[in-house]
């Protein structure tokens, strides 16, 4: 039974496998998304629109974070496509899932409830730049 744990954070995600319960995890797949390194200026062409209001004044109205965010959810939503594929093809059985605390909720906003059943435990840290046997040594000892 192959277990995969997905290490991500709102710009990278790493696969690994563990064909043992015991045994090393081994990297399979590593998907980037470089949009959700950008600054929020350079994610937009223009800035936001002025309004004129005789009480308050002008002031700026736009939403200010959005389009970050935004490309964290088109990751996210990537990912979990990746996942149901993966399911689909009976590619693992258990799944653990390691991710940056808020990039875990858009995750689990996306998972189809196919994957979310294959869920054995997720784990909220920001593990993505760590080698295989550091990541490891977060998760249970038999997985």
């Amino acid at each position: 039974m192959t277990t995969w744990v997905v290490v991500a954070d709102n710009s990278r995600a790493r696969f690994f496998a563990a064909e043992k319960p015991a045994g090393p995890l081994s990297e399979v797949m590593d998907l980037a998304h470089p949009e959700s390194r950008l600054r929020e200026g350079d994610l937009v062409t223009d800035k936001g629109g002025r309004d004129r209001n005789p009480v308050l004044g002008a002031h700026g109205v736009g939403n200010e974070g959005s389009h970050k965010q935004a490309e964290a959810e088109r990751f996210a939503l990537m990912l979990c496509d990746e996942l149901e594929k993966a399911r689909n093809a009976d590619r693992f059985h258990k799944l653990y899932i390691v991710a940056a605390p808020a990039f875990l909720g858009l995750l689990r906003k996306h998972q189809s409830p196919g994957v979310r059943q294959r869920i054995v435990q997720e784990i909220d840290k920001n593990l993505t730049t760590h080698d295989p046997t550091a990541i490891r040594s977060h998760l249970p000892k038999y997985l």
